[in-house]
């Protein structure tokens, strides 16, 4: 690492900001994350996982950097997003020599660390002597969803198998379903290089719902390109529809989901009960993507009938498409 003494990150509902924390522990690094503000208020539990791995841990956008302190003039109130935390880090470490940012989901390298997950699947599979119909991911960054479903496209390639590819994201943050094709920054302030993905605009502050991890205004290049050949589709569902399957998948094998997966979750459930119409037989392979147990207070919302529905403004897609770079050739 030579000189390198910090580490800085984002994160969201939490996940990749706790495995950098550790990680820095482990190798003597300092650590320092920016947390989604709306995340970091919900999940103080996450907070302090990071801090007792030595991390230190701010609500984003914080009065810190140029970049947070920017969007907290236009709104004092901001829930903040994963491209404005990764503004605040990536300003960091453009600004000491010392300092080294690191990106937890959306680039190509990421995505193909996370395929150890489908690699997985697939010999899992095998044992139980099953063949995938259907595969199931929730979306933000599309680390997730890649990890699971890359090397099952590449068997699908071979003519090996022929499953359905279904990405779900939440409704209130469509980058898929609503955004467009197009060269855009990865975070808020426009500091990282145009990346060519399907996004809301840089500047789209989604509404804070309890899905942290996927409240990112772009999506992967890979998810974007794979989606734009076809070899893929894409829907949205809303969070409280999400948590009435979480809570159905809870009851029935005794694992709480984070909010992510429920997403998943709600679509696999949606397609089991389609088979039951159609009195189809499939076999559909889903990703658990995480826990719910520093979520608790989502689901105490839910189940006390105060949990809404969050959606997106066409308004506030369009004004922020409005802004999205255009590259001369």
């Amino acid at each position: 690492m030579g000189n390198v003494k910090n580490v800085v990150t984002e994160t969201g509902a939490g996940q990749w900001g706790s495995a950098l924390s550790f990680a820095c522990s482990l190798f003597g690094l300092n650590c320092e994350v920016w947390q989604v503000r709306a995340s970091f208020d919900q999940k103080p539990y996450r907070k302090m996982m990071m801090q007792t791995w030595g991390a230190k841990v701010h609500p984003s956008p914080s009065d810190l950097t140029e970049a947070g302190r920017a969007i907290l003039q236009i709104d004092p109130s901001s829930p903040g997003s994963l491209g404005i935390a990764i503004s605040e880090a990536v300003e960091v470490a453009a600004k000491n020599a010392d300092t080294k940012y690191c990106l937890g989901s959306v680039l190509n390298h990421v995505l193909l660390h996370q395929t150890v997950i489908g690699e997985e699947c697939i010999k899992q599979m095998e044992d139980f002597g099953e063949t995938p119909d259907v595969i199931i991911g929730c979306t933000g960054g599309g680390s997730n969803f890649a990890g699971l479903a890359f090397p099952f496209i590449r068997e699908k390639l071979k003519g090996k198998i022929n499953p359905l590819f279904r990405a779900v994201e939440p409704t209130a943050c469509p980058s898929l379903t609503k955004g467009v094709y197009a060269y855009d920054y990865g975070d808020t302030a426009g500091m990282t290089p145009l990346m060519k993905m399907h996004t809301l605009g840089h500047d789209f502050i989604p509404d804070p719902i309890h899905s942290g991890g996927l409240r990112y205004h772009g999506m992967a290049p890979l998810i974007s390109h794979v989606y734009e050949l076809g070899f893929m589709e894409a829907i949205s569902i809303p969070q409280i529809e999400c948590f009435q399957g979480a809570i159905q998948f809870a009851r029935s094998e005794g694992l709480i989901p984070a909010p992510e997966p429920t997403h998943a979750i709600a679509a696999t459930i949606r397609e089991a009960l389609r088979c039951k119409e159609t009195g189809e037989s499939k076999v559909i392979l889903m990703a658990m993507c995480g826990h719910g147990h520093f979520d608790l207070p989502s689901y105490d919302k839910y189940l006390q009938g105060s949990l809404v529905d969050l959606s997106f403004s066409e308004e506030k897609i369009k004004a922020s498409l409005a802004k999205i770079p255009r590259p001369v050739s």
